[in-house]
């Protein structure tokens, strides 16, 4: 047996004033055939699991061609045109194969596409039919549509919020392939919608919690291969974004639908749990001041990166400088200019900076700070998180900065942070430290959890903000809980 993958990930936040340009994409991965296999071999991910499952098995793999951008504004049509292309080219290059497995993101938008991972699965089918299984693993932050339900024969969403199931996923997608090869596997798929947007939630905590339990209480029925939760990504302004169930049975379409109508209804039961405890960067610091265990994490949900905002965000780092605190550290804003100047004057310089808040008005205006140059470095260290193990990162020139009782990293490329890598680089142990504030809304938790005492969200203004009601839908399909009063029949 032969298989082909390949990737296509983007998580679109069409309020960001960002373009997606292939440069973008080029800065994470651009890679095609045998250089897919060695960058993911061994590495905690979707294509990860893809290729042992498909060694442990005796299959052959072939890379056809793989793409990623961290989340940012509406892909251009350029740039979709060369994804597209690029897909394109590297499955037919590939030969003849049994089954293709796809690695997309289900949030994906594009200019003139509203629903990228659809036209990318319907562009591969109109190029290799409908004889060959398909089969298409996705983020739960999908946004699912009828067109991709209709061109992939099996749509696979990670359970886990941090996504530490993405390797699990990609196993299980050459499982079922092989399964549908040798005719022991006929998928029948239903995907049930609700009018409902919910904030980012994570799935170790209740409500998404009791929901994935009752997906897999679903999955223990005879003839049930999958049922999943996907939350949708509320950061994006289309007509078919919002919360789906996708569930999928071995030739009973009945059973996958009476499965994800259930969920539906517990998750319509459940909707006003999502409500999110909201607290200012002011309000999560005096609660860090008062604690008496440490060290209290504080994730800055408003500006993740992981989202598609600008990482340079200045309200939480702000609150922080105001606050007159000690052993507190700050991991990390996104400011190239800073870093490289900081380079340029070396360890041991004292600088005065314009810091962060560069890329809009809405997350903060810049910080002016005169600070101390304690280390520098090149920003490029492994993943240790559960999330992506393995892979490795470059966040380019990057650099520890002391202000008063707090240290500040900043560096030269936007992304959340997952693990404690980056403070570790920099010769910080955010285990001695009492504050450890970050960019991220949930991933961090995977690496975060087991070595904090405490764990304090707080909100802003910014693009991946808790109160998503207060953005300008124009495109959504409305009514839409909880921006309008809904009646579900």
């Amino acid at each position: 047996m032969r298989i082909v993958i390949a990737e296509v990930m983007h998580e679109t936040n069409t309020f960001s004033n960002v373009p997606t340009t292939r440069e973008l994409f080029e800065l994470w991965e651009w890679a095609r055939g045998d250089e897919i296999l060695a960058a993911h071999s061994g590495v905690r991910d979707f294509l990860g699991g893809m290729i042992d499952a498909a060694r442990q098995r005796g299959i052959e793999v072939v890379g056809a061609f793989a793409a990623s951008a961290y989340p940012s504004g509406t892909i251009t049509k350029e740039t979709f045109d060369s994804l597209q292309d690029e897909l394109l080219s590297g499955i037919a290059e590939a030969g003849k194969v049994d089954a293709i497995c796809l690695s997309l993101h289900g949030a994906g938008v594009a200019e003139g596409f509203d629903d990228l991972e659809g036209a990318l699965l319907k562009a591969v089918r109109k190029q290799v039919g409908y004889d060959i299984p398909l089969i298409v693993t996705l983020d739960l932050h999908g946004n699912i549509t009828d067109e991709m339900i209709m061109e992939a024969d099996i749509l696979l969403g990670v359970h886990l919020y941090p996504h530490t199931d993405c390797y699990e996923r990609g196993l299980e997608a050459v499982e079922l392939a092989e399964r549908m090869v040798v005719g022991e596997l006929l998928p029948r798929m239903y995907r049930a919608t609700l009018p409902l947007i919910i904030p980012p939630s994570t799935t170790n905590l209740s409500p998404a919690k009791d929901i994935n339990e009752a997906c897999y209480k679903w999955e223990r029925e005879p003839g049930m291969v999958d049922c999943a939760f996907f939350h949708g990504f509320p950061y994006t302004d289309i007509p078919e974004l919002g919360v789906t169930v996708v569930a999928v049975a071995n030739n009973d379409y009945d059973l996958a639908k009476r499965a994800a109508e259930d969920i539906a209804n517990l998750i319509w039961e459940k909707r006003e749990e999502f409500a999110p405890k909201v607290l200012s960067p002011q309000e999560g610091l005096a609660l860090a001041k008062a604690a008496t265990k440490f060290p209290v994490v504080i994730n800055e949900t408003s500006d993740n990166p992981g989202g598609g905002t600008p990482g340079d965000g200045t309200h939480l780092l702000r609150a922080m400088l105001e606050a007159d605190l000690q052993d507190a550290c700050f991991g990390f804003i996104y400011d190239p200019e800073v870093a490289l100047l900081a380079h340029e004057k070396g360890v041991g310089a004292t600088i005065e900076v314009q810091l962060g808040g560069k890329t809009d008005n809405l997350h903060g205006e810049p910080i002016a700070l005169t600070a101390y140059v304690k280390s520098l470095s090149d920003g490029k260290f492994i993943t240790s998180s559960p999330m992506g193990k393995g892979s490795p990162v470059n966040l380019g020139k990057s650099v520890r900065l002391q202000a008063g009782g707090v240290d500040i990293l900043v560096c030269s490329v936007k992304t959340q942070v997952l693990d404690e890598q980056i403070f570790l680089l920099h010769g910080i142990d955010v285990t001695q430290f009492k504050i450890v504030c970050l960019k991220s809304s949930q991933h961090f938790r995977a690496s975060f959890e087991p070595i904090s005492a405490q764990i304090i969200t707080v909100d802003s203004p910014g693009l991946t903000t808790l109160l998503f009601q207060s953005f300008d839908y124009k495109r959504l399909q409305r009514p839409v809980y909880p921006i309008d009063p809904v009646t579900r029949t």
